[in-house]
């Protein structure tokens, strides 16, 4: 793939959570295609590892990094060795996210509602943090929220995960207006449906697809790398002032 200057992503050091599959793989990939060093990052290492050897066998520079974002030590531990080992932060995806029930909202059980907060809000706010902290530092950076067209048109039996993404919306315009003075940046991907693992219950299930592209105008699931130049536009030079965003790649769903 060809670069284009305004694309450009040489000398960046760029971090993906959950970039173990789908589209944070994709994600990572395509942002090391673009010359940034990429942090690619899970809950596991060996998760993580091949994704990184994929990149750096392509010509491309990655590092795995294992990384819980529900669990605030690990964040802590995780920006302790970004600072040791690369001393800057240019890029955060905030891609991990969990919805371990898939329920009517009645029957939502207490430890998945906290897992799912814990992980898609919490984690989502204190890896923000943390980046932004290294951002200001360097004179600022680009920080990219993948929520979820749930966050606006809530998914049936996902409740509590399109309450958390909603969360997710807000809190992109939250840190975009007051980092925006540090030259930080901080818009939002919302993902149609996409053919992933995450998404599996959805896309593997013939009845809930039928009536899901029964509601997207291009009548068909998303590849995970499609999502992946919209998050390369809003981590670029090509969106500088692009700040506070929420940007729809959902086959028209929400239009």
């Amino acid at each position: 793939m060809s670069r284009t200057q305004l694309f450009d992503l040489d000398g960046k050091i760029a971090f993906v959570s959950g970039a173990s599959r789908g589209i944070g793989e994709a994600i990572a990939k395509l942002l090391a295609q673009q010359g940034a060093h990429v942090i690619v990052s899970s809950r596991k290492l060996e998760g993580c590892q091949p994704v990184a050897e994929a990149i750096i066998a392509e010509g491309g520079k990655a590092t795995a990094i294992a990384c819980h974002i529900g669990e605030m030590e690990q964040i802590t531990q995780t920006f302790a060795r970004i600072r040791s080992d690369f001393g800057r932060l240019d890029i955060l995806v905030n891609n991990a996210a969990t919805n371990p029930q898939f329920c009517n909202v009645l029957d939502t059980d207490l430890s998945a509602f906290q897992k799912t907060v814990d992980v898609n809000i919490r984690g989502y706010f204190f890896m923000s943090v943390e980046a932004g902290k290294l951002m200001r530092e360097h004179g600022g950076g680009s920080i990219i929220n993948v929520a979820s067209i749930n966050g606006v048109s809530p998914g049936v039996f996902q409740g509590v995960y399109s309450m958390t993404k909603a969360a997710v919306i807000n809190m992109t315009k939250v840190f975009a207006k007051e980092c925006a003075g540090f030259g930080i940046r901080c818009n939002a991907l919302l993902p149609g449906l996409t053919d992933t693992k995450f998404a599996s219950a959805l896309v593997g299930n013939d009845a809930i697809l039928k009536t899901a592209l029964q509601q997207i105008p291009l009548k068909r699931v998303a590849a995970p790398a499609e999502m992946a130049g919209a998050v390369l536009y809003l981590a670029s030079d090509a969106s500088s002032y692009t700040t506070g965003v929420s940007l729809n790649v959902d086959g028209g769903f929400l239009s």
